[in-house]
């Protein structure tokens, strides 16, 4: 996939957000479910157009965000990213949210994704495509940034689609950990969906 210039903007539907330890529904008919480790940002102080130097004060702090996404319906299917992104359970958060301060610096954390004991994604945020202050700043030129609302800053590789010489997708009946550094880890069983 190519760089982008600008970040890629999609949105989880609430009913997508899960614990960090529920299942995650493997959608009828899908036969590419990806994984995603990913920092999650939690906005504390809502804001617009929110400037790069002062964006970090609008952090209360971080999680883990496992971005599950079914791959069929993200780039094959037209239209946004939305519908392959939001799929029920395919948004799980957590276990905590730490805090602002207690995060010396959220650029250099390392982040990793197992399936079935097998590590598919080692990686560090230092390799953000954009930073948590630029995330900030052009997403609060889009819309308003509310507390609450959590930001999911990008993968590393090591994501099922990307996996070579063929793409390895998620079957019912497998399991997923996934941690940061300080952050701490996911655990979760994908299940068919009904």
């Amino acid at each position: 996939m190519e760089v982008p210039k600008e970040p890629i903007i999609f949105n989880k539907w609430t009913s997508a957000i899960c614990g960090p330890y529920d299942n995650v529904e493997i959608p009828r008919g899908s036969l590419k479910t990806d994984w995603e480790v990913e920092l999650g940002v939690i906005i504390g102080k809502s804001g617009r157009y929110i400037d790069e130097a002062v964006a970090m004060e609008h952090v209360a702090g971080y999680c883990v965000v496992n971005d599950v996404s079914e791959r069929e319906w993200q780039l094959e299917r037209g239209g946004t990213w939305d519908k392959g992104k939001g799929f029920d359970t395919f948004g799980p958060i957590g276990p905590w949210l730490v805090t602002r301060d207690e995060v010396t610096d959220p650029h250099s954390l390392d982040l990793w994704l197992e399936v079935d004991g097998h590590r598919y994604q080692n990686g560090n945020t230092r390799t953000l495509i954009f930073n948590v202050p630029q995330l900030i700043a052009y997403l609060s030129r889009c819309m308003s940034l509310q507390p609450g609302d959590v930001i999911s800053t990008g993968t590393p590789p090591g994501v099922g689609l990307g996996v070579k010489p063929e793409p390895v997708f998620l079957r019912a009946g497998q399991r997923m950990r996934l941690g940061i550094a300080g952050l701490g880890e996911q655990n979760q069983l994908t299940v068919q969906a009904d």
